[in-house]
C-alpha cells in the first residue's frame, strides 16, 4: 500500500504530467477552436489515451451546449477528468498561458512604440476583417440553415445596430433562447448521454453552478455601487464570458461594445489586437489579456483573463454532474434559438466598428479581398495570413 508521501509525490506527477501536455498544445494549437478539438483529439485520446472516443464526444457535445469558449471548456473537461477540479485549471493554465504571455507582450510594444498609425497595424486590421467575415459565413451556414433561424439572425441584427444600449445584446440573447425554446424542432432522436462528473460531485457542481449566476448578477450592481473602474472592467469581461455561444470570435461584439463606446480602448487599438489575437496559438478568449493590458497594464490583463475564462470554469464543472440531463430537446431548442442570434451579433461587428474603420479605400479592399481568399479559399494557416497582411500593410502607403 502506498502511503500519503507516494500518493502526494503521484498527485503532483500527475499534476505536472497534466500542465506540460496541454502547455504543448498552448504552444502549437493554431486554427481557431475547430483546429484545437482536433489537437485535443490527437492528444488526449490517441496519444496519451486518458479518455475515449465516446467520452471526447461527450465531452465535446456538452462544451458545445454551454456558453464559453468550446475548445477551452473541453480541455478544462478533460483536466478535471484526469486529476478533478485542481486538473481543470492545471489543463486551462497551461492550454493558456502562452498566447496570455504574448499578447500582454504585444500589448505594451502598442503602446509603448506609438504603433497606432504604423502601415502593418492597418494591414492587422484587415486581416481580423477578413478572419471574421470567413467566420460569419460559416456560421451562418452551420447556426442558421433554415429560414427560421435566417430571420433570427436578420432580426437580431437589425435590432443591435439600430438599438444601441448597453442592455440590447443580453435582451437579444434572451428572447432569441426563448424562441428556440417554443418553436425550434430538434432532433428526438439522440440517446441521453450518461452523466460525467469525476472529480465532481453534484453538490460542488451546484453550488459552481450557483456562484456563476450570483456573479452574473450581483457583478453588475456592485459595479455600479461603487467608481472602481477595475470592478467595472473584470463585470464586463465576465458578461462576456458568460453570454457568449459559438465560439471565440462571437465574444468580438461583446467586448467591442463593452470598451469601445466608453472610450477605454480605441477602436484602431482593438482590431489591431484582435488581428494580433489570429496570431498566436491557444484560445481567442485571451484577446481579452491584451485588452485588460492596454487599459491599465499587465495586472489588468490578468485580471481581465481570470475574469472572462472565470464564466466557462465554473459551468463545465458545474454541468458535468448533471450533464445527462441537459440533452433535453427543448433545452437544445434555445441554443439554436441563441446560435442564430450570435451570428446577427456578430454580422454587426463586423458592420461596425471593424468594415467603417478599415476598409476605407480602394486599395484596402483589395487587400481584404486577396486575405480573404487565403482564408477562405486557399485555406492558408492563419499566422501565415497574418504574416501576409502585416507585409500588405507595410507596402500599401505605396501604391
Amino acid at each position: 500500500m502506498t502511503n500519503r508521501k507516494d500518493e502526494a509525490r503521484i498527485t503532483c506527477k500527475s499534476y505536472w504530467l497534466l500542465f506540460l501536455v496541454s502547455l504543448k498544445l498552448g504552444l502549437t494549437s493554431f486554427g481557431g477552436p475547430t483546429a484545437h478539438l482536433g489537437y485535443f483529439h490527437e492528444s488526449y485520446v490517441r496519444r496519451k489515451q486518458w479518455l475515449d472516443e465516446t467520452l471526447y464526444a461527450h465531452l465535446v457535445a456538452l462544451a458545445q451546449f454551454l456558453p464559453g469558449p468550446a475548445s477551452s471548456q473541453v480541455g478544462m473537461a478533460i483536466g478535471i477528468h484526469r486529476a478533478g477540479l485542481f486538473g481543470g485549471l492545471v489543463a486551462f493554465l497551461g492550454f493558456t498561458m502562452p498566447s496570455v504571455i504574448l499578447l500582454i507582450a504585444f500589448a505594451y510594444m502598442y503602446e509603448g512604440i506609438s504603433l497606432a498609425n504604423a502601415g502593418w497595424i492597418h494591414g492587422l486590421k484587415l486581416v481580423a476583417a477578413a478572419i471574421v467575415a470567413h467566420a460569419i459565413l460559416g456560421m451562418a451556414k452551420t447556426l442558421a440553415p433554415d429560414r427560421s433561424r435566417q430571420l433570427l439572425l436578420l432580426v437580431a441584427l437589425g435590432v443591435v445596430l439600430l438599438w444601441q444600449t448597453i442592455w440590447t445584446q443580453l435582451i437579444v440573447i434572451v428572447l432569441a433562447a426563448l424562441f428556440g425554446l417554443l418553436f425550434l424542432k430538434t432532433d428526438q432522436t439522440q440517446q441521453a448521454q450518461k452523466p460525467f462528473g469525476a472529480g465532481v460531485s453534484k453538490k460542488m457542481g451546484a453550488a459552481l453552478l450557483t456562484l456563476f449566476f450570483l456573479l452574473l448578477f450581483l457583478l453588475p450592481l456592485a459595479s455600479q455601487a461603487t467608481d472602481w473602474k477595475w470592478l467595472a472592467m473584470v463585470d464586463s469581461f465576465y458578461r462576456s464570458g458568460a453570454l457568449v455561444f459559438g465560439g471565440g470570435h462571437v465574444v468580438l461584439p461583446l467586448l467591442e461594445e463593452a470598451f469601445v463606446p466608453t472610450n477605454w480602448v480605441s477602436e484602431d487599438a482593438f482590431l489591431a489586437g484582435y488581428g494580433a489575437a489570429q496570431a498566436v496559438p491557444g484560445p481567442l478568449f485571451t484577446f481579452a489579456s491584451y485588452l485588460g493590458t492596454v487599459m491599465g497594464g499587465w495586472t489588468w490583463g490578468l485580471m481581465a483573463t481570470a475574469a472572462i475564462f472565470l464564466p466557462a470554469f465554473l459551468l463545465v464543472a458545474g454541468a458535468l454532474p448533471f450533464s445527462a440531463h441537459m440533452q433535453h430537446s427543448k433545452l437544445r431548442g434555445a441554443v439554436l434559438g441563441m446560435n442564430a442570434a450570435v451570428v446577427g451579433l456578430l454580422v454587426a461587428a463586423f458592420f461596425q466598428p471593424i468594415w467603417q474603420t478599415t476598409v476605407e479605400t480602394t486599395q484596402d479592399f483589395l487587400l481584404f479581398a486577396v486575405l480573404f481568399v487565403m482564408v477562405a479559399v486557399w485555406k492558408w494557416a492563419p499566422w501565415i495570413v497574418v504574416c501576409m497582411g502585416i507585409i500588405g500593410g507595410w507596402v500599401l502607403p505605396y501604391f
